[in-house]
């Protein structure tokens, strides 16, 4: 069924990457304040989120390894029940390369496989990566996520004609693919300098610019210029994941023929991107499969509807 296209209100998904000392949590800070509100931080940076309390008011939570998935999804809910605008996590990298984070886990489910497989156990480390992607993009939360990049040191030419050695950022700390999650991804150099790789906004194509509170509110102006949201951001949340959980319980857990199904309804498109009637057709072609086979109860399909 075809439909006008039409941008609606939403809220901000950002990734900062950069390199060790390029600034990603100032950056993330300064840009938090630009879009107003109540600002919280999930730090798993040693620490490291308290030495800017000084800049503004904002309230923190450290975590501490393992970092495993589960705490990361716990320190979000935390911050949306308490009625944050803006959650900054610091960082998302530790999530995939930090002590107890996906790597670590694969590796670990891998040593104790019998066959010691390690392409299978990606079937369990898939279904938590993507959890931690759908409950960002569902939050109703401005989402700041900062990931280190991987850093390579290249020569450069100054002004002199002398050589200089530079740290360089390359591909960030996350799962392959992770920044294509967000709408804006900014890459933060030595300098503190901005470059953008990606951007659905159109505001900053081409430009390189370093990070102020005019940033956020120019983003805030995009992102509040859309057309009114039918559904508020807790019942687009709900309805997401119990569509995503009955896909999931269609496909026996098996996270990548569930979102197949669903990116075949959805034309591809993210979660975040969802519109109300794509949310219905998702509903309706589930419950056609779920009739079919009979592994969702009838309240479950019944809830799904009435919250469209």
């Amino acid at each position: 069924m075809f439909r006008k296209a039409e941008r609606r209100k939403a809220k901000l998904r950002l990734a900062i990457t950069g390199p060790a000392g390029s600034g990603k949590t100032y950056g993330a800070l300064t840009l938090a304040q630009g879009l107003e509100g109540r600002i919280a931080m999930i730090d798993t940076e040693n620490g490291s989120g308290d030495l800017y309390a000084n800049m503004c008011d904002y309230d923190i939570e450290t975590l501490s390894a393992p970092y495993s998935i589960q705490k990361y999804l716990s320190a979000i809910h935390e911050a949306e029940t308490a009625g944050y605008d803006v959650l900054i996590i610091d960082s998302l990298s530790h999530a995939w390369s930090g002590e107890g984070g996906l790597l670590d886990v694969h590796n670990q489910i891998t040593e104790k496989s019998r066959s010691g497989n390690s392409y299978a156990a990606w079937r369990q480390i898939t279904p938590m990566h993507n959890k931690l992607i759908e409950t960002m993009l569902a939050s109703p939360c401005h989402i700041i996520g900062t990931m280190r990049s991987k850093t390579d040191y290249a020569q450069f030419q100054n002004d002199r004609g002398r050589t200089e050695i530079h740290k360089v950022g390359l591909a960030p700390v996350q799962r392959d693919g992770m920044d294509y999650e967000f709408t804006v991804v900014f890459d933060l150099s030595m300098d503190h300098s901005v470059s953008v790789s990606k951007d659905r906004t159109g505001l900053f194509d081409r430009q390189v610019f370093a990070i102020t509170q005019d940033t956020g509110r120019i983003l805030k102006e995009w992102l509040n210029s859309g057309a009114e949201n039918i559904m508020n951001a807790q019942d687009i949340r709900n309805t997401i994941n119990r569509l995503y959980h009955g896909y999931m319980d269609l496909f026996n857990q098996d996270s990548v023929a569930a979102q197949s199904a669903m990116q075949a309804i959805t034309e591809g498109r993210a979660s975040r991107e969802w519109t109300q009637q794509d949310m219905k057709n998702l509903a309706e072609d589930l419950a056609i499969r779920i009739q079919k086979k009979g592994v969702m109860d009838e309240m479950s399909i019944i809830g799904i509807n009435e919250a469209l």
